[in-house]
């Protein structure tokens, strides 16, 4: 089946200037540092959102966290790769996609990068409204801190620690910027092996549980926000996708790369 042309394909697509697009990943960063600054001072309301989570998933039937953990933590080489994931593969990976989309795809690059702020702005609003303490943190869980006690870790101690926001769990921006790349590649690539991007989510899903750092929950609810954010954003074109059909036309952008 062919695929129908799109303009990011022969690079007649503009791309937008670099110093605003710089701007906005600042201005991330820095709602990102005024949502820790809200969220202080509410630890004990973060703790009691833990326990109406973990009541949550008991009544949906959802496996519990230390389930699978408890299937990794024999293997130490296993712990490690899980943590050296969540630490260095979440940033990295975002950063290149959008890098990707930016030189190769300047046609669908705005709606990647809006995708991706508008799951970020929703996140840190519900980090704000619901401040979630992570599995790790819960002893009678029976969960184990692995970044702490096995390395490599990623966050310090939580009473000193002023860089990081360790009571926004709800919802899970590792998973959902995974599944925005996942997504976006898929997109804007071709042939059956384009749905191997979708190992990057469920690596990631796999790995914030065994780490410890989210919950299952975490994951369903940023999948809802992304979807809401894919729906309200304006998408380059109309076209039908040969997989999706006509369900999400502008969703799913169709891609066909140049002859060469």
């Amino acid at each position: 089946m062919s695929l129908l042309k799109s303009p990011s394909a022969d690079g007649t697509a503009t791309r937008p200037r670099a110093l605003p697009e710089l701007a906005l990943v600042v201005a991330l960063f820095l709602a990102y540092k005024l949502g820790r600054v809200l969220i202080q001072g509410h630890v004990a309301t973060a703790f009691d959102n833990a326990s109406r989570v973990m009541d949550l998933e008991r009544l949906l039937r959802l496996p519990q966290e230390v389930s699978l953990q408890r299937l990794v933590l024999p293997h130490e080489t296993l712990v490690h790769i899980a943590n050296s994931y969540y630490a260095y593969v979440h940033f990295p990976a975002t950063i290149a996609f959008l890098l990707f989309m930016y030189l190769r795809r300047p046609a669908h690059y705005r709606w990647a990068r809006r995708a991706i702020a508008g799951l970020t702005g929703a996140a840190l609003l519900v980090h704000v409204l619901l401040p979630l303490a992570p599995p790790r943190m819960l002893a009678g869980l029976g969960m184990v801190d692995t970044g702490r006690v096995f390395g490599p870790g990623v966050y310090g101690n939580v009473a000193t620690d002023t860089l990081t926001n360790q009571y926004a769990a709800m919802p899970s921006l590792h998973v959902g910027w995974a599944l925005a790349v996942a997504i976006g590649l898929i997109a804007v690539t071709r042939g059956p092996w384009r749905w191997v991007w979708l190992l990057h989510p469920l690596a990631t899903l796999a790995v914030v549980v065994v780490t410890g750092n989210h919950y299952w929950l975490d994951a369903v609810v940023v999948g809802g926000l992304l979807a809401i954010v894919l729906l309200v954003c304006p998408w380059p074109g109309r076209e039908a996708h040969p997989y999706f059909g006509r369900a999400l036309p502008s969703a799913f952008p169709a891609i066909e790369e140049p002859v060469t």
